[in-house]
Formats: C-alpha cells, sequence, structure tokens
C-alpha cells in the first residue's frame, strides 16, 4: 500500500512545485453535520423542501438569493440527505445548488467555489469510505505482463491496475472506486493516487522492463500543475522516464483534442512515452490517432474478442494494424484469451500482446514468463 511517496502532496520534490488544489487536496470529513445551504431551482421545488425539512424536525431559515438554510446535527445528516434523493428528481437534485458550512456560519465570498450540484454533495457523503480510503492511502496495484507478439513469453512491460483494500484486508475493484469517485467529484483526487500507487509498488518490487501506468485526461486541468507531482513521483525511485509508457484512458470522454495533445506534449517532453487506450471502440479514439500522433495504440479487447472468427472484426483490426506500421506507432493487442486469438494477432502484425491467456493481474510484477503459460486459460 503505497510503500513510499505517502508526503509528496506536500513536499517540495521538483524545483518550484507547488500543490494542486483539485488533485492533491481532499474534503474534510461531512459526516459531522453542518449548516447546509440550498438554492434550489424552482419556486416548487422550495417550498416542497421547506415543508419536507420542517416534517424532520428542523429550523428552516432563509436566505440570500432564495436559499434555504438549516442546521443538520451529526446524527441527523444521513436521514436528511436521503430525504432529498427520495423527494426531489435526478434532475432537480443536479439543479440544486448546496453548501455545507459548520454549524453557526454564515457563507462567505471564499465559500463560493465549493458551492455544488446536491447530487454530488450527497455522492461524497456516502463516499466517505472512498475518501478515508485515500487519506489512509489504503491503495495497491496490481501487475499485468505485456509481452512481444513475436515471442510471447518474453515480457516487454507491465500495465499497472489499480485495487483499493478495504479495512479487513479485502481488495476493492477499480471500477467501484472510479465509480464512486465520478459520482463524488473525487476523480482527480484518485486518479492521481492511482498514477502515484502504480509507480510506488513497481519501485518497490524491482519491477523490470516498461511501467504502463493509466490517467483520464478528464482528471487533469493543467499538465504542468496537475503531473508535476506524477513526474516528481517518478524521478523519486530508480524507474527511468523511458521504462514508463502512460496510457490515455476514457477517450470517448474527452471532447478537447488540443486539451489531450498538451497533456501529450507534456509527457513527451519530459521523456516518457503516451499509449492511446481502447482504440477502436468508437470513433473518437479512431479519430484522435492522426490528431495526438500517439507512440502506442492499444486495440480494444471488444475488437480482440474473436477475432480470428470474425471475419468484420478481423479486417478492422488488420486495417489499424497495417496503418499503425505505416506511420511507425507500436500496436498492442489486449485482451487476448484464446490460442487462436492469439496466433492471429501475432500474425498480422501486433507489436505486444496483452491477455488472461498470458497471465492475468497478480499482487507482483513477473520476471519470467513460461512458454506453457500459453496453453493455459
Amino acid at each position: 500500500m503505497l510503500p513510499i511517496l505517502e508526503n509528496a502532496a506536500t513536499q517540495g520534490l521538483v524545483g518550484e512545485r507547488r500543490t494542486c488544489m483539485r488533485c492533491e487536496v481532499l474534503p474534510a470529513p461531512e459526516d459531522a453535520g453542518g449548516d447546509l445551504h440550498c438554492w434550489f431551482p424552482t419556486s416548487h421545488v422550495t417550498n416542497k423542501m421547506r415543508a419536507m425539512l420542517s416534517g424532520l424536525g428542523l429550523r428552516v431559515m432563509s436566505t440570500a438569493a432564495d436559499g434555504v438554510a438549516c442546521s443538520i446535527p451529526a446524527d441527523a445528516f444521513d436521514r436528511v440527505l436521503a430525504a432529498f434523493a427520495e423527494q426531489l428528481s435526478d434532475v432537480e437534485l443536479n439543479d440544486t445548488r448546496a453548501l455545507l458550512t459548520p454549524i453557526g456560519s454564515a457563507p462567505v465570498a471564499d465559500d463560493l467555489p465549493r458551492v455544488e450540484p446536491l447530487s454530488r454533495l450527497i455522492s461524497r457523503v456516502s463516499s466517505q469510505w472512498l475518501i478515508t480510503l485515500l487519506r489512509e492511502r489504503r491503495l495497491t496495484s496490481f501487475f499485468q505482463p505485456i509481452v512481444l507478439a513475436s515471442s510471447p513469453s518474453t515480457i516487454y512491460g507491465h500495465e499497472a491496475l489499480l485495487r483499493g483494500v478495504g479495512t479487513e484486508g479485502e481488495l476493492i475493484t477499480p471500477g467501484q472506486l472510479f465509480g464512486s469517485a465520478k459520482d463524488a467529484g473525487l476523480l482527480f483526487q484518485l486518479d492521481l493516487a492511482a498514477r502515484r500507487s502504480a509507480i510506488a509498488c513497481a519501485h518497490q518490487h524491482g519491477l523490470q522492463g516498461k511501467l504502463f501506468v493509466n490517467f483520464a485526461p478528464t482528471a487533469i486541468y493543467d499538465p504542468a500543475s496537475c503531473l508535476r507531482s506524477t513526474v516528481a513521483a517518478v524521478d523519486q525511485t530508480s524507474i527511468a522516464r523511458s521504462d514508463v509508457v502512460f496510457e490515455i484512458v476514457e477517450t470517448e470522454r474527452a471532447h478537447d483534442p488540443k486539451h489531450l495533445r498538451k497533456i501529450l506534449d507534456y509527457y513527451r517532453g519530459a521523456g516518457f512515452r503516451v499509449a492511446l487506450d481502447d482504440v477502436g471502440s468508437g470513433y473518437s479514439s479512431l479519430n484522435l490517432i492522426h490528431e495526438l500522433r500517439p507512440d502506442l495504440l492499444k486495440l480494444d479487447m471488444e475488437m480482440i474478442r474473436g477475432v480470428d472468427l470474425d471475419p468484420y472484426k478481423a479486417r478492422i483490426v488488420a486495417n489499424l494494424f497495417d496503418v499503425a506500421a505505416a506511420l511507425g506507432i507500436d500496436t498492442l493487442a489486449e485482451g487476448v484469451e484464446t490460442d487462436g486469438e492469439l496466433e492471429w494477432v501475432t500474425s498480422h502484425g501486433a507489436t505486444y500482446v496483452q491477455g488472461f491467456l498470458l497471465a492475468r493481474p497478480a499482487a507482483e510484477p513477473k520476471s519470467v514468463l513460461a512458454p506453457r503459460a500459453l496453453a493455459a486459460a
């Protein structure tokens, strides 16, 4: 669990490093009650919520701009927010603006940046477990080998895959982590923590070869501010920058190619390589190839699944391999699960291969991949 870099958010790691308030600062605990200030989208909703809060035995006060405020004690906090979620539609929850302040304190100008949709406040309160997990750094990374297509028993590198660690030592899947983070507005903090975990765990295990680290471009505002600590984390270890490949994930949500290009230029300028993940999963990722010109393309596993049996998939994937080869871009076929898929991608030009057929993610990176593993499911 993050064996190093524990104080990366506060140390001056490289030159004049500044803390990114969006990525590196966790919200204060919000399960102790407080004064809840709400601004509802219509007078009808305002009146309805006034009646609901009064019915719960709370004293309701009017505030500026037709807002409503009430003091909620700690033992009633979850009950009140659950009542909001039950009484309001998703649209009303998203359109209602909310602010939580300490009991007895009126909002001030400095509180304005913290005003947010009520839906997000409710999600964050229900995600206190995630805030605690991040604060206690209960994160680790598993590693899945990436092999040479020309020699499938030769390991080229490993992809780092995030796992949370529960209070009883149980593992929490990345789907649970990122799902809660997205709803609670914690994606920036979790994405940074995931990058740090990948680097720290790779260093701890003395990983050999390339390290593939995922990042979501939607969790990065300004590369110079948001990524500085990631670069510093690498430089704290024995891992060379040239051995790190940053993978752009969630390309279907990336609507600003200029922003993506700025991120890639930052990483490349710092000496890293960049991969475009999930290529083939949608038009957006295909369209980004010529705009971003990545060093490596990872073909979406749904395109690889059964490629040896489906002539439509086969033609599309073969064309992607041909285009990448012509442009001098390496390709990685991920999600390989059968001998037929492995044989097809290796014979049609893939540079690297990854999948359960070769090896599943494990807590420690593999140093050797036995040839007999190629026949294992």
